[in-house]
């Protein structure tokens, strides 16, 4: 741990609560939804998307214009067709307004201390700016997929937040709660830390947070990790 000096966090599901955040959106502008549902299938459409741009079948898209993809095509599905291109715009910016985990400013906050913080997400810069701005995340800095123009786990993410710091790899840790995302960083000579979000699908769709020996830290979240690295 003494060779790490910037902490690159994934958002969605780590630092944000990503389903609460829609589901409470969705059940105050229309009530008569499955909003549970409706988050799922919303989030659900994200990697297929994402792999669409991966093998070339569309160009680089934002992740703001993914969203905006997957939800015309699931609002059929939720009797929400009839919903105005001002309304649609709306609530597709819902990803700009997604709520902090309840650890996340003050974990951050304390990891500041010691580390350089930066984003790393597949969210496009303006969301996680906007983001950040709403929530109070204390960011040194906003990297996103947008910058290097490809989407996680290529390797030219991880490697291109050692190439914007001009440090190592191993000068670099990745902070995610998903584990195919800390494989991918390590492939890369990253190190890794695993934070535990049980809920990240909501109370109903509890998910597996069994440790992987791999991971360089395992944290319940982002206060134990600053803990656990004596911030």
């Amino acid at each position: 741990m003494t060779q790490v000096s910037i902490l690159i966090f994934d958002i969605f599901g780590t630092v944000v609560d990503w389903h609460g955040s829609i589901v409470r959106e969705v059940s105050a502008l229309y009530p008569q939804v499955d909003a549970d549902a409706f988050a799922l299938a919303w989030r659900g459409g994200y990697q297929p998307a994402m792999q669409r741009v991966r093998s070339g079948e569309l160009g680089w898209t934002r992740i703001d214009d993914l969203h905006r993809m997957i939800l015309d095509q699931i609002l059929p599905r939720f009797g929400l067709e009839h919903l105005s291109e001002v309304e649609r715009a709306h609530l597709n910016r819902v990803w700009h307004r997604l709520d902090a985990w309840p650890d996340s400013v003050a974990g951050l906050t304390r990891l500041k201390q010691r580390f350089t913080i930066s984003s790393l997400s597949n969210g496009n810069i303006g969301l996680l700016t906007n983001m950040a701005k709403r929530a109070g995340l204390p960011w040194d800095c906003v990297l996103s997929a947008e910058v290097f123009r490809a989407y996680k786990p290529d390797p030219r993410t991880y490697l291109g937040v050692a190439e914007v710091f001009d440090v190592t790899p191993g000068e670099v840790m990745l902070v995610a709660a998903h584990q195919d995302d800390l494989a991918a960083a390590r492939a890369c000579g990253l190190a890794t830390a695993y934070i535990e979000r049980p809920f990240e699908f909501g109370q109903a769709h509890p998910k597996d947070v069994s440790p992987d020996a791999a991971n360089t830290w395992h944290a319940r979240d982002l206060q134990h990790l600053a803990d656990q690295l004596g911030c």
